[in-house]
């Protein structure tokens, strides 16, 4: 099998290095269990517009949606989810995307769909 790693060191590298497009399916979140019930999908890419909450971290429990998607450095900024500096200006915390849970997809794009309908019951029904 090609691309399998199982040294930590080389799987962090590998992860780090990897180009753009496939960072970003690093940016995956757990779907909430209504949602799972819904679409038949356990988790499913962070993008802006979508509603999260924070199950890890001393910000556990709050919601927002989210604001920006940094690619690049594999996290993303929910809205609500701020520090005050010294200065007195707030700034947005950064977030890794398994340190939240998706609650409402923003379903305004048809690609979404189309991925949802591929993976969700659909699909598992068709193999079946």
């Amino acid at each position: 099998m090609r691309g399998v790693v199982t040294k930590p060191g080389k799987s962090r590298k590998m992860q780090f290095n990897a180009p753009s497009h496939i960072k970003r399916k690093f940016l995956s979140a757990p779907l909430s269990p209504e949602l799972k019930g819904q679409h038949g999908a356990h988790s499913m890419q962070v993008r802006r517009d979508d509603t999260v909450a924070v199950v890890k971290g001393d910000r556990k429990l709050t919601e927002g949606k989210v604001l920006r998607v940094d690619v690049k450095k594999g996290l993303i900024y929910v809205e609500g989810v701020t520090r005050t500096r010294m200065d007195g200006s707030t700034v947005q915390i950064p977030l890794r995307a398994e340190n939240v849970m998706i609650k409402r997809l923003a379903l305004d794009d048809a690609r979404r769909k189309e991925i949802l309908n591929r993976r969700g019951f659909e699909a598992k029904r068709g193999k079946g």
